[in-house]
């Protein structure tokens, strides 16, 4: 691949934009807003230019509901010699492009499994996708040459292909990331008008619950509009688990043992259902799910603080594998926990120790 179209420069487009020049393919830049195509060629995303003929690929990187109309537009122009989208979607606009007459053949529909809180040019960078799954669902109609090239992007963005069917694709992207989003928004909006006593106490528990409530939700507005069905028979059955714990839970104010006893069961059941789901969550690097164990700093807000600990963690010959801060309330200062594989606990914590660093159990 040599030259490149990326129409669209929000966050997913931008970033794709600025692997591919960081790689040395010449990218073009087109957007309905030409003063954030501007934007994200002055990041060095390539050139806001209109290219003088025929490019390798077309990526249309636009909200679900535009791709078929522009993807059909850049293809009876002929603009490429193949032509991909990276909406979050795939079922709904390759059958909107059938319904167009058009040869899809040179079309790959396409999504990397990468995004950000944030959004728009200035939000990107070239390392997105780095290590992420980018889910590709050609048929077969889909002409080698264009899977090629789609694999090339992949390889250049530094991500991890995954072949799937487009419908496959739709129903697991609702359960992974549709459905979750939309219940952190529900659990986020308890909070809108809760008292702010209550507000204070949040811990790292409610922020890992409400992260990604944080996302804009006139994007994601686009998204469920493209893939409502399977979201919404995801919710109904969460719907119905809600249900069932609410029931349990009232079971537990009943002054009857009996009923006490089936609410305790009730709640046990969905609490060791939810451990048996998260154990499925993929591990680092995608593997298996690994059990580490945490050692848990107390630091203070000042800058240079992450870095002592990590260069203390590698003189001791230590990995960290994950690593999470919790901020203390009111107070400059939090705890850093430290998660690594559990023969190298009583290792760090005396290392750490050793260097003057304050622990907690």
């Amino acid at each position: 691949m040599r030259t490149a179209l990326v129409i669209g420069t929000g966050l997913i487009g931008t970033s794709a934009a600025l692997a591919l020049t960081q790689r040395g393919v010449t990218v073009h830049l087109a957007d309905h807003d030409p003063e954030q195509a501007r934007t994200a060629a002055a990041l060095g995303a390539g050139t806001d230019a209109a290219p003088e003929g025929p490019v390798d690929l077309v990526i249309v990187a636009a909200p679900p509901a535009h791709v078929a109309g522009l993807l059909a537009d850049a293809m009876r122009q002929g603009l490429a010699r193949g032509y991909l989208d990276v909406a979050s979607v795939k079922g709904g606009p390759r059958r909107e492009l059938e319904a167009l007459g058009l040869d899809l053949g040179a079309y790959l529909g396409t999504h990397p499994m990468s995004g950000r809180e944030k959004s728009g040019p200035l939000a990107a960078t070239g390392d997105l996708f780095e290590g992420r799954p980018w889910v590709l669902t050609p048929t077969r109609d889909t002409d080698t040459e264009v899977l090629n090239l789609a694999l090339e992007l992949v390889s250049h963005c530094r991500a991890v292909p995954v072949v799937m069917d487009a419908d496959a694709h739709d129903r697991a992207v609702a359960l992974v990331s549709h459905m979750p989003h939309l219940v952190s928004s529900m659990v986020a909006a308890r909070l809108e008008h809760a008292d702010e006593a209550a507000v204070r106490l949040c811990g790292q528990g409610i922020r890992d619950v409400t992260r990604i409530a944080a996302s804009d939700p006139r994007m994601w507005i686009d998204i469920l509009s493209a893939n409502p069905g399977p979201v919404a028979d995801l919710l109904a059955d969460v719907a119905a688990d809600l249900d069932e714990t609410v029931g349990a839970l009232r079971a537990l104010q009943s002054s009857d043992e009996d009923k006490r006893r089936a609410g305790s069961t009730g709640i046990e059941a969905v609490l060791r259902r939810g451990n048996a789901g998260q154990v499925r969550v993929p591990g680092k690097h995608g593997s298996a799910p690994r059990a580490y164990e945490t050692v848990v700093v107390l630091i203070d807000d000042q800058p240079g603080q992450l870095a002592r600990i990590f260069a203390d963690a590698g003189r001791a010959g230590v990995n960290i594998e994950d690593v999470r801060i919790e901020h203390a309330t009111g107070q400059q200062a939090g705890l850093v926990q430290l998660s690594v594989e559990p023969q190298a606990v009583p290792v760090l914590a005396d290392a750490l120790r050793e260097r003057g660093w304050a622990l907690r159990q």
